[in-house]
Order: structure tokens, then C-alpha cells, then sequence
């Protein structure tokens, strides 16, 4: 009695969480639905899906709205960056060009996920980096990150210069005043973008904090200890004015023991985008932008049209063939099919990840392998069933022994998409990373969603309690 009741139990369990999780995805991957109702009982005027959360005080967004498309679904910026080669020898022209196309590369990683495509050109000696990325919103920003050497250097006033604090302003907009010293960027390993705890200062104001290596500890702490009450500027690149200018006070100067922060006037968005500069590092080459352009989707809308019919179509017969093949197993797996249609689109929204269609592609194809996880798993049930064993047994035998089967497989697949991933460029890394994301999604509702409702009909404790 108290063994059916467990059992009961954690069906029901189980059946809420897959409830709760599809109600979920369903609000986050629709549409915004407006809802307007106005008469002598009711004033509604609001709107289901298409959310846009903004938690912690604007630390974490979540864009729900739409799926982010890729060059050839939605268009995007092109930029050609020209490379100055004047100072680089010959034979180390091309490494210089492909370490900028990587930083480049690092640079527009941390814009978010998205799928650029970043070429090298060499034509009659004149270098080249062709950079093409889809569904920016903020171009200006986008170039500016690109484009820019990103090179953080600490400064302190020159010898023979007087420092005074009601000079303050003459200092920070006067870099003749300043020298170099031997700390830079290269001395950091790594750049935070933190909020202030003081209770002076803003607790929602950002600040960025500076992570140095244990050979940059060293060097800040001698030059701290020779600038003690007087500032050290930190300055981005050629800029006139610094970034932020800190007086080093006497605890300072005994010797770095936290990671120190730059204040200034910062927001979010640029703090985030200063952060990003600095931890993508310092162009090799100086480079200028030789032409900006937006451009079209790649693709004609007719062709987007026809690939999404063409993915309806594959899944509508899948969810036929299931149905015809397996009855009322099938109608379950249809519904599990569904369900996970519904959470990888979610993902997608949630990441977020741009859509392109080798990315449709990778969905599709791990589509089918959903659909091949409950094959495998129903077969298995039938051989059991036909071999005398009660239809709950079956039905609990056939998940288990399936197992081994589906996680070999569906490993495999998951090992090749990470390794597409890490090696692969563009609109491959769009194909695993969807693949990737449904092969996961699929494992969970092949065994967890598709479980759950055949154990609903078909699984009674009684019988499964001799299955071992």
C-alpha cells in the first residue's frame, strides 16, 4: 500500500515538473500576445510571451522577444580592416595577421553568441580583415570594440611636477603631464566588471576590477610604494583623458592584497564593453577601418520560407510515422517531441544562440535523433511484452535495457558537436552548438518527458516490483 503510494507520488511529481517546465518554454517562446479587454467589468491591457527580464538591478537581461538570426536569415555589418605592416618584418607579417584575426575573433566572442565570419586577405601586399557579423544592434559600438588596440597603460606623474589636488582637473586632461611606467595590460590576467559595496558610492554603479598575475603584483606594489598620496592613471590606448585616476593611500603602498578596481563614470553597457577591450587584448598590428557597410540576409526570404517548410513538413511525418508504427506510444512520443521542440527553442531565446541555417540544420538532424531514442526504447518494450512479460514490466524493462544504447549513441554525438565546436569556424559552430543543445534536450525528454506519460497509462507498481 505505502509502495503504490510512493509510486503515485513521484509520477505525480514527475508530471508537474514536465508541466511546469512546458508551461515555461510555451511563455517563452511565443510571441508577445497582446491581451486587451475593456468594458464596465474588466481593463485589461496587457500581453503573454515575448518577455523582457531585466534582474539584479539590470545585471542579467533576458531577451525573449525573438530568436537572433544569423547573415544569411537576417543581414548584418561588414568591415574590412586594413593592417599597418610598417613596422613588422617581412617574415612575421603573416603571423601578426592572423594574431589580430584571432583577438578580433575573441572580441566579437564576447559581444555574445553569434556566428562571424573572419577572413584574412593578402592582395599585392597590401593585408586585410574581413569581418562580417550578423544581428547587431549597436554598430557603433561593435566597430569601435573591433577596431580598437585596446592596450590598458599605468601612468604616474612626470619628475618635477607638482601634484595638487585642486589641480585635479588640469591632470586629468593634460597627458603630457604623465609618464609610463612598466605595468601595463599584459600584466593582467583577467578583467571583472563589479558593482560597489561602498555605502558612499552607488551600490548599482559598475566598476571594473583588475586581476593581476603574481609578476603584475610585484611591479604595481614598486610603483604604488613610489607614488604614495600622489595618483596613478590608467589610460586606454591614445586617449586624452584616463580612465580613472586612484590615489595611492599608505596601505597601498605596503603591498597589493586585492584585486584593485577602476571607478569612474561608467554605466553597464560601457564598463561591460571596457572589460571586454582589455580581457580580449592588445591588437598586434594597428589596423583601420577601410569600409562599413550593412548587409542583406544572404538568403532570399522565398528560400527562409521554403526551409522552414521543409522542417514543418519532416516533422510532421515523423510525428505520423510514430503514431502509425506505435499507437499509443506513439501519440506520447509525439507529445514528448513537441515538448522538446518547445525547451530547445527556449534554450535558444535563453543563450542566446544565432539562428542560421546550418543551425536549423543541427536541430533537425538531432530532431530525428529524438525520435530514433523513443524507436529504440518502444522496440524494446514490444520485445518484452512478446517474450510474456506483464505490460508494466515491459514497459520498465524496455526503458532500462534501451539505456546502455541511447547514452552510447547519443555521447558520440554529443563528443562530435563539442569537437566541431572548439575546431570549427562560423556557420559550422552554429551546426554543433545547435546539434549540441538538441542531442542534451532530447536525452531528457526521450527518457524523462516520454517516461513520464507512458508510466501515467501503462506501468503498475505491482507488476515492476519483481523486475529485479
Amino acid at each position: 500500500m505505502l509502495k503504490n503510494l510512493y509510486f503515485g507520488k513521484t509520477l505525480y511529481l514527475r508530471l508537474g515538473l514536465v508541466s511546469a517546465i512546458t508551461a515555461i518554454s510555451l511563455l517563452a517562446v511565443i510571441p508577445r500576445i497582446p491581451i486587451v479587454i475593456k468594458n464596465k467589468y474588466l481593463n485589461i491591457d496587457s500581453y503573454i510571451g515575448g518577455y523582457y527580464l531585466k534582474l539584479f538591478g539590470g545585471r542579467m537581461n533576458f531577451d525573449f522577444r525573438q530568436v537572433k538570426r544569423g547573415l544569411d536569415l537576417e543581414g548584418g555589418i561588414k568591415i574590412v580592416l586594413k593592417a599597418n605592416m610598417s613596422k613588422i618584418q617581412e617574415s612575421q607579417k603573416k603571423a601578426a595577421l592572423e594574431s589580430a584575426r584571432n583577438i578580433i575573433s575573441k572580441r566579437i566572442d564576447l559581444l555574445g553568441v553569434s556566428e562571424p565570419s573572419i577572413t584574412t586577405s593578402n592582395v599585392g601586399g597590401d593585408y586585410r580583415i574581413i569581418v562580417e557579423i550578423p544581428g547587431i544592434d549597436d554598430v557603433t559600438s561593435a566597430v569601435k570594440l573591433i577596431g580598437q588596440t585596446a592596450q590598458l597603460k599605468f601612468r604616474v606623474i612626470k619628475k618635477g611636477e607638482v601634484w595638487d589636488e585642486s589641480k585635479i582637473q588640469e591632470f586629468a586632461y593634460n597627458p603630457d603631464l604623465w609618464e609610463d611606467t612598466n605595468v601595463t595590460g599584459s600584466d593582467l590576467k583577467g578583467v571583472d566588471v563589479v558593482f560597489s559595496s561602498s555605502k558612499v558610492v552607488d551600490s548599482n554603479k559598475p566598476e571594473i576590477r583588475l586581476l593581476f598575475t603574481t609578476e603584475g603584483r610585484r611591479k604595481f606594489s614598486e610603483v604604488a610604494k613610489n607614488n604614495v598620496n600622489k595618483p596613478v592613471a590608467l589610460y586606454l590606448d591614445q586617449d586624452i583623458s584616463p580612465l580613472s585616476m586612484p590615489i595611492v593611500n599608505e596601505n597601498l603602498a605596503k603591498g597589493l592584497t586585492d584585486d584593485p578596481v577602476i571607478s569612474g563614470n561608467f554605466d553597464v553597457k560601457t564598463a561591460n564593453a571596457l572589460s571586454m577591450q582589455i580581457r580580449a587584448g592588445a591588437l598586434p598590428i594597428p589596423v583601420e577601418i577601410l569600409e562599413q557597410k550593412t548587409v542583406s540576409a544572404t538568403l532570399g526570404a522565398d528560400s527562409v520560407h521554403r526551409s522552414i517548410f521543409a522542417g514543418l513538413v519532416g516533422l510532421i511525418l515523423v510525428l505520423i510515422f510514430m503514431v502509425y508504427s506505435y499507437g499509443r506510444f506513439g501519440i506520447m512520443a509525439d507529445i514528448a517531441l513537441l515538448i522538446y521542440g518547445l525547451i530547445v527553442f527556449f534554450v535558444f531565446k535563453l543563450i542566446p544562440v544565432t539562428l542560421t541555417l546550418p543551425g536549423i540544420a543541427g536541430f533537425i538532424l538531432s530532431v530525428g535523433m529524438a525520435a530514433d531514442a523513443n524507436i529504440l526504447i518502444f522496440e524494446r518494450i514490444k520485445e518484452e511484452y512478446l517474450w510474456g512479460k506483464p505490460m508494466g514490466l515491459a514497459v520498465k524493462l524496455g526503458f532500462e535495457r534501451a539505456w546502455n544504447s541511447i547514452k552510447d549513441s547519443n555521447i558520440s554525438s554529443i563528443l562530435t558537436s563539442l569537437v566541431l565546436f572548439y575546431f570549427g569556424t562560423g556557420f559550422v559552430r552554429g551546426f554543433a552548438l545547435t546539434l549540441f543543445i538538441g542531442i542534451v534536450v532530447s536525452l531528457f525528454t526521450s527518457i524523462f518527458v516520454t517516461r513520464t506519460l507512458v508510466n501515467l497509462f501503462y506501468e503498475n507498481p505491482k507488476e515492476v516490483k519483481h523486475a529485479n
